[in-house]
């Protein structure tokens, strides 16, 4: 006796509306999903008790033909695809011609509909995907679905709902991704009566996720719009500086459709390395359109994975128009002081605020207590005068200075280099000052200004004379002036930029960027040590063939690295700050880099290298530094502005208006 049997169509309709509608938010996504592909301006959805109970999305679309209606929710029934040939390149949210066969099977559904071509609406009413009733009905253009008590004639599925809460919010974020999705199109949600979401529809993605995700979110943005080929890349990312501690945020389209991609995921991460800090993940709001061809949405019934032809140009174009938004757009942090309302409030600082109070006579107030006399005590000597901080004895602070018999305008006396006018104990001092390790500076030429032309050099205290009281510049770049002020906790280097910015900069981080960036660039120096015995790493296939194809790639990283057939790599000598134990990690890993395209081979391994070293070698917060050094690494900065965090994500910089100051002594 067979045992195969063939269900009725009762059954398997239920089975099959398992896989598109799991809970309300399913039905949502694909009803909004449906008003999108009919062409509406404007869609408002409004649930009770999570959906589980009540749904109704309208939207003011085309409509639907009164002779499409019952055809609407047979199963497969779809205007989006005809052939074959239509499923490679589907340019709508919706084609299975299953969601609304799926819906009425689990569901008592009613649908009011007029098409925009007919004068006369139509009512259909359809319970656990029977018909009820079909009928003529006044309405205006569009479609309204309402769906009552999901999941009625099927109490097991019912049970593994969630509580309203839970499903209300699985709403919300369906109707969150819409919304960034179609800047263009008006959305309003009413949950409970409440209504949670309204988006005005101006086509501004901006304005979109200002009206989802709230001011702060949006006013941590920076704009992304990048063209690789046929791939175009626009939208928002996070500053670095407001990473966030998970990948919730982090939301991508694909030609207008919300999707989960691990390829957009890792070039976004990738294009923020080395600029968020440990443990923090940036957050996006990127819609990447491509030809419909370089796409398969046809993956799963949810429509969320897709599947690309080839993953490559995906990644590098969101990589690099990432990374050029950061580079153009991410800006130093700066420092917003809350208002001080007591220095703000007029009232307090002005006596006559109050007319009555110049008018009525004010009660005089009792005298006070007269103190009792202090007995007799003989005066004591004035203390001498303590000698001032040799940072801040300036010849520059004192305008009424006089200038010295020899001296001339605009030189400077018995420097032993140009930055020794900011301490009179720079000469003589280096015992007291920690050594600075220029090897790992940049050699890029800068002009000082009042750079001494051949100073003598004796161990007499520098003068220095500055024509028409002029403050002494650190140096000019063709964008900014800088002038050293100094040093706050033996950390922090005090630097005033064009007179209208003060540069707070963490001297440590500063340094350890700059060291690793070396470091990175020169490859750790290249130097390798050959391997008494030589190790065999074997690879895959496509990472095997990769890598015999790039063998200088692993040369250039100071590895010796052969053909050893049959998918097997010999290594006969490695970098002499790596373990021999490390070996065949690192060459596993580099052959992977290598077979996705990847031109930064650098290891995990030798990444961290790089960060220890720079972290050790760089000035550490909290000890005594020169102003040579501070002033080398302000210039290096200045020279290098794409560096803003150091290696572990920590900002540098941080910027304080000279408006915001000012604002605080309530002289703005």
């Amino acid at each position: 006796m067979g045992v195969i049997n063939v269900l009725d169509k009762h059954v398997a309709e239920l089975i099959a509306a398992g896989e598109v509608v799991e809970r309300p938010a399913s039905v949502i996504k694909e009803l909004v999903e449906n008003a999108i592909d009919a062409g509406a301006k404007h869609i408002t959805v409004e649930i009770k008790n999570g959906g589980c109970t009540f749904m109704r999305v309208t939207d003011d679309g085309c409509g639907i033909a009164k002779d499409d209606v019952r055809v609407a929710f047979l199963r497969h029934a779809t205007s989006k695809v005809r052939v074959e040939d239509d499923l490679d390149r589907i340019a709508t949210l919706g084609f299975r011609g299953e969601a609304l066969a799926s819906i009425a099977a689990v569901s008592r559904l009613q649908l009011i509909t007029r098409h925009k071509d007919e004068e006369t609406g139509t009512s259909y009413l359809i319970e656990g995907g029977e018909e009820q009733l079909f009928d003529d009905a006044g309405c205006p253009a569009g479609t309204t679905f309402v769906i009552r008590d999901l999941f009625f004639n099927i109490p097991a599925r019912a049970k593994f709902l969630k509580k309203d809460v839970a499903e209300g919010n699985a709403v919300s974020a369906v109707l969150d991704k819409a919304a960034l999705s179609h800047p263009e199109i008006a959305f309003s949600f009413i949950r409970d009566g409440k209504q949670v979401l309204k988006t005005f529809g101006d086509g501004k993605l901006l304005s979109a996720v200002y009206s989802v995700f709230g001011r702060e979110f949006a006013n941590g943005l920076i704009p992304v719009d990048y063209r690789l080929d046929a791939i175009t890349v626009s939208g928002y990312v996070c500053k670095p500086v407001h990473a966030r501690p998970n990948r919730g945020m982090q939301n991508f389209f694909i030609n207008g459709r919300y999707v989960k991609s691990r390829t957009a995921m890792a070039a976004l991460e990738e294009a923020f390395k080395h600029s968020v800090m440990v443990g923090k993940f940036p957050s996006c709001v990127l819609n990447i359109s491509l030809p419909y061809e370089m796409i398969d949405v046809n993956v799963h019934p949810a429509k969320i994975e897709v599947r690309f032809i080839n993953e490559r140009p995906v990644f590098d174009a969101v990589y690099h128009a990432v990374k050029s938004a950061l580079m153009e757009h991410d800006t130093q942090k700066q420092v917003n002081f809350k208002q001080n309302t007591a220095l703000h409030d007029v009232k307090q600082f002005n006596p006559f605020h109050n007319a009555d109070a110049m008018i009525k006579p004010q009660p005089t107030p009792p005298k006070p207590a007269q103190p009792r006399p202090a007995p007799y005590a003989p005066a004591q000597p004035a203390p001498p005068p303590q000698k001032s901080d040799p940072i801040l004895e300036l010849d520059y602070i004192n305008d009424d200075a006089e200038l010295a018999p020899s001296a001339k305008l605009g030189e400077v006396r018995t420097p032993q280099n140009p930055f020794d006018i900011f301490s009179r104990q720079a000469v003589g001092s280096a015992k007291k000052e920690a050594a600075f390790d220029k090897t790992f500076m940049p050699q890029k030429k800068t002009a000082f200004v009042n750079e001494p032309v051949a100073p003598p050099v004796t161990q007499e205290e520098p003068e220095v004379v500055m024509k028409d009281n002029a403050q002494p510049v650190l140096f000019a770049s063709p964008k900014n002036e800088l002038k050293y002020i100094g040093e706050a906790f033996d950390t922090y280097i005090l630097v005033e930029r064009n007179q209208k910015e003060l540069l707070l900069i963490d001297k440590h981080a500063a340094h350890e960027r700059i060291i690793y960036e070396k470091l990175k660039a020169e490859k750790a120096g290249a130097a390798s040590q050959i391997l008494l015995q030589p190790v065999t790493v074997s690879l895959g296939k496509n990472e095997y063939s990769a890598a015999v194809e790039h063998l200088d790639m692993f040369r250039a990283c100071a590895f010796d690295v052969e053909d050893f057939g049959n998918a097997t790599l010999i290594v006969r000598s490695m970098p002499q700050y790596l373990d021999a134990a490390e070996v065949a990690d690192c060459i596993t890993e580099m052959a992977d880099h290598i077979a996705q395209g990847k031109n930064d081979v650098f290891t995990e391994k030798m990444d961290w290298f790089y960060h220890n070293v720079a972290c050790r070698s760089a000035i550490k917060a909290g000890n005594k530094s020169s102003a040579q050094e501070l002033m080398a690494i302000v210039k290096t900065l200045e020279e290098n502005p794409e560096i803003r965090y150091c290696p572990h994500g920590r900002p540098i910089t941080i910027v304080m208006k000279k408006s915001e100051i000012e604002r605080q002594f309530g002289r703005a």
